[in-house]
């Protein structure tokens, strides 16, 4: 049989319909499975009436939602570009190095992997490629605002190298750099890891660096949780002093769920190996598009003044909280996020947490410094502004939320006053609809 064609690759190639011209794959759920589309509907209509202040979370854009679910989810590419393991890679090559350059662009950074697939998975490559099993390492402890990847006991981190944990001041709640350089100086660790998930303040980086110098020792730091203030401007930049910083690419930055590492070009080929094939098999490209355009975004004017009123928020946001008579640890913010220390007002974080998600005000309990309650319990509160800000939510409004916040903790067992705040907090979420 003759299968030899006349027409042109380019008349052939134009007979596949553009992405746009497709089904919407939303409808499509909906007919071919109602029990999952239901449930995603769901959790949609419970953002948009309620106000989500926690403060690892955030909106997408439609853009980051479209690449997230593009068909580079059905592509397998094992490897880097131009160095791939399965062919059929020349689109998802042309991705990936968009997402590497906007990511260095972005932070100024000498390399970028974008393939970590969260926060945790870029830690756990930046330790093997840094350090062998057993080595010391230094991080924050957890209940004083560090994270799980930070070497707590039950993380495969904490069981693969020996961490030593360093504290915050009893009395002014801030890292104690004192107490960081006696640890260090007679642990040695072979790496300072700096950074946190509850920690209001910033870091100084110069006197980290002079530490981490001191006691030969690499200074890594986990920017997760301040990476879009990082990248506008409004926090202090570790990129100078740090030999490696890894990172979410959601929280702050606005993006995908997903992880980041960026490292001095020196560490480049460590950095790749630990992440694959060390530590991961296959990326997921579709999350890779999606940082790409999440990165893209961020390095917008407007992603700048985003940040800015992030910040701003969460000081007007906790200048308020204080005057409710809600204790701050630290007195305050530097940056997106709150501690609230419940205590004086008898309440756990546990009981604070329901009774405001009751009223549609959305928070997470938190252990805060010395705290004599278990984490599932907690004596504190973690709020943050990055998800309201996307909204579009500003001064005003913060100081609505902070007399709703203020009302139910002091009269924790009122469920009428809860249901009346529910309906309050959702007519104001009607005016500041969800971005996607």
């Amino acid at each position: 049989m003759d299968t030899r064609v006349s027409t042109s690759w380019a008349e052939i190639e134009a007979r596949v319909p553009r992405w746009e011209a497709l089904p919407d794959p939303r409808k499509v759920l909906r007919e071919t499975d109602p029990e999952v589309y239901e449930a995603i509907e769901g959790e949609r209509r419970r953002q948009w009436l309620g106000l989500e202040l926690i403060a690892s979370e955030n909106y997408v854009s439609p853009a980051v939602l479209a690449a997230a679910g593009s068909v580079l989810t059905n592509k397998y590419a094992e490897g880097y570009p131009g160095r791939r393991y399965y062919g059929g890679c020349e689109w998802i090559d042309v991705v990936e190095r968009l997402a590497i350059e906007r990511a260095k662009q972005l932070f100024g950074a000498e390399h970028a992997n974008v393939q970590p697939h969260s926060g945790t998975q870029a830690n756990m490559a930046t330790y093997f490629a840094l350090m062998e099993p057993g080595d010391t390492a230094l991080a924050m402890k957890l209940d004083h605002g560090g994270h799980l990847s930070h070497g707590f006991r039950l993380s495969a981190t904490g069981k693969y190298y020996r961490f030593i944990h360093y504290s915050v001041n009893r009395e002014t709640e801030l890292l104690d750099y004192e107490e960081l350089y006696r640890l260090a100086d007679q642990h040695r660790p072979r790496v300072i890891v700096v950074g946190a998930s509850a920690y209001p303040r910033w870091f100084d980086f110069p006197r980290l660096r002079e530490i981490a110098d001191a006691v030969g020792a690499y200074l890594v730091f986990d920017m997760a949780h301040v990476a879009g203030l990082i990248a506008a401007g409004v926090h202090p930049d570790p990129i100078p002093y740090c030999d490696v910083v890894t990172s979410t690419t959601h929280k702050t930055l606005r993006g995908t769920r997903g992880g980041l590492i960026l490292c001095k070009a020196e560490l480049a080929e460590r950095i790749d190996k630990a992440v694959f094939p060390a530590m991961q098999g296959g990326p997921l490209e579709h999350a890779i598009a999606a940082k790409a355009v999440t990165f893209g975004e961020a390095l917008k004017p407007e992603f700048k003044e985003y940040a800015r009123r992030i910040v701003e928020n969460a000081k007007v946001l906790a200048s308020e909280l204080a005057q409710q008579g809600v204790r701050l640890v630290t007195g305050g913010t530097d940056n997106h996020l709150i501690l609230a220390d419940l205590s004086p007002l008898g309440v756990t974080g546990k009981q604070a947490e329901k009774a405001l998600d009751q009223a549609g005000i959305h928070t997470n309990k938190n252990m805060i410094p010395y705290d004599p309650r278990p984490p599932l319990v907690a004596s504190g509160i973690r709020l943050g502004t990055p998800a309201i800000t996307t909204r579009g939510l500003g001064p005003e409004e913060m100081k609505q939320i902070a007399a709703w916040i203020g009302a139910i903790l002091n009269d924790i067992e009122n469920t009428a006053l809860r249901e009346r705040i529910r309906r309050e907090v959702a007519e104001l979420c009607l005016r500041f609809p969800v971005p996607a």
